[in-house]
């Protein structure tokens, strides 16, 4: 074997080109692999963080309009006691923090936990300790523990943050603990114990306000077991509080299921797509490695004649190939690294464990499995081809006359490359159409030239009365609107189209009064300006908007989407009808029907239930919601120029108080595309793998076709000679390399009916056996094919007679 690899190194060197070619070939293929790899790995493969992750899980609440819901606290804390599956059970909600006092003001990301929220993940931390449940009462003094992240930035990562205070929002938190740098799947840069929220609802059942449980299960109980133990539970509480809790039960899933959300059936799929580049560059590579062979046969039948057994021969050829895979796996590796990088900005922003990617050791190990089964494939053709010969034959031939049987051989290679590039083409086509139905979908709303943002007012507004915190509003908001460029604006609570929802319970006056909240309609709301229609481009059908009149001292108003008006009103003309919205003792009067906003999703939005939206005045508000008002999100049009006229919104926001924190700025068409990331990064990948396939595909049938010219030299001097035309060889040769690119074509198209259905969860407007898109890139592979072929076919045209028959 030594011996081998020395040959076969001296062989290597020897044929600089072939080698290089080759492994430049290989590269591409095993490095992509291993960069899609690498994020599978990462996201997919890797254990969650955590010590015993399998025993984690997330606890929700199914409902009418949700599957998946949030759980009230009250009913989070009758699950807690009462349950007899979990070893420890806590709850958590997403929230944002002004961080005041330590240096520039900002909006930073936080969560309120429950006291056993990090007993339950049995997280250590990077400094300090965890929460306890004496912390977690009402009333304890107010405690945080902070992010690696925010520690780094803003305390320079010192020890003595443990004796210090951090003020979040107006309010005074004791720093006890700091969560290590690998604690990034909760994001967040402060945790607060849930009991320091002060707001009355915590304490009400039929308020989830976006509360989720986390458990750790006891030992040998599995997912259904703890399900029906929760079920259990919640079927006593729908008996004890049918108002809220009528027809809810729980909803386990696993929390890296969970986290996941969907993304691991589009990897798994990218990753086999990738698999396809890989299969046609081994592909490519046994056809250069076959035509190589020609030029070695003498070398084998004198090596044979000398004693050589054709085992050792085979060897000798699979030794070579598996050497040459090898060097294109390190290579790749480097490759890889570049790719992943570009996998990573790629990447959806809303990835699960993004950070967790990069080329470790499992990666490594795949790449060297893959780089020695790449060599034994690419190699075992070519080999086997070489033990067959007839050396004695050999030794007698003086011609340069094709193998019929190689040239057969490379020629089904040709069609396996342009079968498998077909159906990564036919992949990407049908991503290509989906984005595109995707981006012609009307979302109910103009994106462009719209920026949102959240505005946090600083710690003294939260003290301020009803009529204090309603005059610094309408400042800020006459003074923004009265901005030269600035078109429309409008401050924004409740639901915001693309990112999150809210919803509220209502009845329509004449109906009789629900005895609970599982009686009553669900809506979606938004709580908005008079220049918010206007600001996000919504079409009013009938009737009118909000205006400035409609404040708290007037007869409440509402206005409902076209989904509201035609599920509850019919064909029955909704203006000036009345609803009740649950607590408020005054119905609502409708005054307009506005477009359907697709809340949910360009491509998901008609697949949820709850489609009725329902729009409230902002500026009437009651005295309750208002007083000690913290902050709002703002949208607003702009007449072009986002940028500068955002600049000067800025300014004016912080000339009206210092302490006003700006956060969260995007523009409405960037809200768009993020929610388009999964289609936007599976087109990427599969566009960048059917072109490198296409590529391959086309170099592939050149070669091939490039070959049996130079090997049929003399069989067509002979017909030039005898009178054939120029145009009749050329027709001969691009011929036979059609026929090869139709069979794959065929073959192409009937494995691409039988893989592109899995596709079907990832596509929109467009269906997975698609007709335009199947004839599209059949003519684009066989025009490709047809230009491969072309150089070889015309070189053949020029081949002069005499000097064909002189070589011979």
């Amino acid at each position: 074997m030594i011996q081998d690899i020395r040959y076969a190194i001296r062989m290597l060197i020897k044929n600089r080109g072939f080698s290089l070619v080759v492994v430049l070939t290989l590269a591409l293929g095993i490095g992509a692999n291993a960069a899609l790899f690498s994020v599978v790995n990462g996201v997919l493969l890797n254990p969650l963080p955590f010590s015993e992750p399998d025993q984690l899980v997330t606890i929700l609440q199914s409902k009418p309009n949700f599957d998946m819901g949030a759980v009230p606290y009250p009913n989070f804390l009758d699950l807690q006691s009462q349950n007899q599956t979990f070893e420890s059970m806590a709850i958590f909600r997403s929230t944002g923090f002004s961080l005041i006092g330590s240096g520039e003001p900002e909006r930073v990301r936080g969560r309120f936990v429950s006291g056993d929220f990090f007993k339950v993940l049995k997280l250590k931390p990077e400094l300090g300790r965890v929460f306890t449940a004496d912390d977690d009462k009402p009333g304890s003094t107010p405690v945080a523990i902070i992010g690696a992240d925010l520690w780094a930035r803003k305390f320079a990562s010192s020890p003595e943050i443990l004796h210090q205070s951090i003020t979040l929002d107006d309010k005074s938190y004791a720093v006890v603990g700091v969560t290590p740098h690998s604690f990034n799947l909760f994001s967040g840069d402060v945790f607060v114990p849930i009991n320091q929220w002060g707001t009355r609802a915590l304490k009400n059942r039929g308020a989830a306000l976006g509360l989720r449980g986390v458990g750790r299960l006891k030992p040998g109980v599995t997912i259904e077991q703890a399900d029906a133990d929760l079920d259990r539970i919640m079927a006593n509480l729908a008996i004890t509080y049918p108002d809220t809790n009528k027809d809810n039960s729980a909803k386990l899933v696993g929390l890296k299921s969970l986290l996941l959300d969907g993304i691991g059936s589009t990897l798994w799929i990218l990753l086999g797509a990738v698999g396809f580049v890989l299969l046609i560059a081994c592909v490519n590579v046994s056809n250069l490695m076959l035509a190589r062979s020609t030029g070695r046969t003498r070398e084998f039948a004198i090596r044979a004649a000398l004693g050589a057994a054709r085992s050792r021969l085979l060897r000798q050829s699979l030794v070579e190939s598996v050497l040459l895979s090898l060097i294109g796996g390190v290579l790749g590796l480097v490759i890889a690294t570049w790719g992943t990088k570009f996998a990573l900005a790629a990447l959806p922003t809303t990835l699960p464990r993004a950070s967790e990617i990069a080329l470790d050791t499992r990666v490594v190990l795949f790449t060297a499995v893959v780089s020695l089964i790449t060599g034994i494939l690419t190699g075992l053709v070519p080999a086997l081809k070489t033990s067959q010969w007839r050396f004695n034959e050999t030794l007698k031939e003086t011609g340069r006359g094709a193998n019929t049987g190689r040239v057969r051989t490379q020629g089904v290679f040709v069609a396996v490359e342009m079968a498998l590039a077909l159906v990564l083409l036919v992949g990407a086509g049908l991503m290509v159409r989906t984005l595109s139905a995707l981006w012609k979908v009307n979302p109910g709303f103009r994106s462009d030239n719209v920026t949102t943002f959240g505005l946090s007012l600083p710690p003294a507004a939260r003290n301020s009365s009803a009529d204090e915190s309603r005059t610094t509003l309408r400042q800020i908001s006459d003074r923004v609107s009265a901005i030269p460029g600035v078109k429309s604006a409008s401050f924004t609570v409740g639901a915001t189209p693309l990112q999150n929802e809210d919803d509220l319970f209502f009845w329509i006056e004449g109906e009789p009064k629900p005895a609970g909240h599982q009686d009553m309609h669900m809506a979606l709301f938004y709580t908005v300006e008079p220049g918010y229609l206007d600001a996000m481009g919504i079409t009013l059908k009938r009737g009118r908007f909000f205006n400035n009149q409609d404040d708290d001292r007037a007869k409440p108003v509402a206005v409902i989407d076209e989904a509201l008006a035609g599920k509850y009103f019919g064909e029955t003309d909704p203006i000036g009808k009345r609803i009740n919205l649950e607590g408020n003792d005054v119905p609502s009067e409708i005054v307009g029907v506005v477009g359907h906003v697709k809340q949910f999703g360009l491509d998901a939005d008609h697949q949820q239930t709850l489609q009725a939206q329902l729009y409230l005045p902002f500026r009437a508000l009651p005295d309750s919601e208002v007083e000690g008002f913290g902050g709002a999100g703002v949208v607003l049009r702009s007449q072009g120029g986002n940028a500068q006229v955002f600049n000067a919104v800025r300014q004016v926001i912080r000339e009206q108080n210092s302490q006003n924190i700006i956060s969260n700025v995007q523009t409405l068409d960037e809200v768009v595309a993020s929610s388009l990331g999964t289609q936007r990064f599976s087109l990427s990948l599969l566009t960048a793998f059917a072109s490198v396939a296409l590529l391959l595909a086309a170099l592939g049938i050149y070669g091939v076709i490039s070959y049996l010219v130079g090997q049929r030299g003399r069989e067509l001097g002979i017909r030039i000679a005898l009178g054939a035309s120029r145009g009749n060889i050329f027709r001969l040769v691009l011929v036979h390399g059609m026929k090869m690119t139709l069979v794959g074509v065929v073959v192409g198209v009937v494995a691409a009916l039988g893989l592109t259905h899995l596709l079907t969860k990832m596509l929109f407007g467009v269906s997975a056996t698609d007709p335009l898109t199947f004839v599209s890139i059949v003519g684009i592979l066989t025009l490709t094919a047809l230009l491969a072929c072309y150089l070889p076919a015309r070189r053949a045209t020029k081949i002069d007679p005499l000097i064909a028959l002189k070589n011979e």
